[in-house]
């Protein structure tokens, strides 16, 4: 019984994680980015922190801890507000993610930078 319950945590989390990177790929084309950039590592920070308007030396920053969660959500607020929201979808975004990601890709938000 426990090999059963382990295959759909399995099943269950391929799932969720195909669906985020369809979120995710759906973002970076919004803002005019390469979708497949979403399952490059440390490309996809980049392609993040130029959505948000911010430069690309800033990904230095995500190695410094504690900083990283600051610049994590400044980042995430720039893109939800590039994307026409406020700073409290930036906060969902950064915080969760998984829930707020996919409202902007599969939502009627469009891309407008304004940095």
């Amino acid at each position: 019984m426990d090999d059963i319950g382990f295959v759909l945590f399995i099943v269950f989390a391929i799932a969720i994680s195909l669906f985020l990177i369809v979120a995710y790929w759906k973002v970076f084309e919004k803002a005019g980015q390469p979708g497949w950039g979403v399952l490059i590592p440390i490309y996809n920070i980049y392609l993040l922190l130029l959505i948000a308007g911010r430069p690309g030396w800033w990904i230095i920053l995500y190695l410094i801890p504690l900083v990283n969660f600051v610049i994590a959500i400044i980042v995430n607020i720039d893109i939800a507000k590039n994307f026409g929201k406020d700073a409290a979808f930036g906060l969902g975004l950064a915080l969760l993610g998984f829930i707020f990601y996919p409202i902007l890709a599969f939502g009627s938000a469009t891309y407008n930078k304004i940095n």
